[in-house]
């Protein structure tokens, strides 16, 4: 954990008064935002693929570009206190700005609980090698790639 975040944050601040550094460490680099989803048109219903983002690191389960994200993926939503009322039905079950929002604790794998990134990943929630880059799947193939969220 970076030296500039105080102790057990997440417990103390509210999400509307976090620095900089305090939101971004909250991500816990699952992956599952960087997912492609299909929303229902009538339902409204979101459904979680596996096609990943075309700037995922399968591995790392981090944005190969995350500084200049908007260059390549526009569309990209950049997640602030803001605008969670209107993304919260998108999020993965295990965010931590989802739960948070939602007056949850972090789950006891969080990164920022244990003091190991590799805790998301050997908790077996994150993405890692479980993704198909989205240059590989046509269009009318990504009902093929519904995934149920690993949590």
């Amino acid at each position: 954990m970076p030296l500039n975040l105080r102790k057990n944050f997440w417990e103390k601040v509210p999400l509307t008064k976090m620095s900089r550094p305090e939101w971004e460490a909250l991500c816990d680099g699952c992956g599952k935002c960087c997912l492609n989803k299909l929303e229902d048109e009538d339902t409204g219903q979101v459904a979680l693929t596996n096609v990943a983002c075309r700037l995922l690191d399968d591995q790392t389960c981090q944005c190969s570009q995350y500084p200049i994200r908007h260059n390549f993926v526009p569309e990209c939503i950049v997640l602030s206190p803001d605008n969670m009322e209107q993304n919260l039905y998108w999020m993965p079950e295990t965010c931590a700005y989802k739960l948070m929002w939602n007056g949850q604790p972090l789950p006891d794998w969080h990164p920022l609980k244990t003091g190991d990134p590799e805790s998301v990943h050997k908790a077996g929630v994150s993405m890692r090698g479980r993704t198909v880059p989205e240059f590989e799947v046509d269009d009318d193939e990504w009902e093929d790639h519904i995934i149920e969220e690993p949590i």
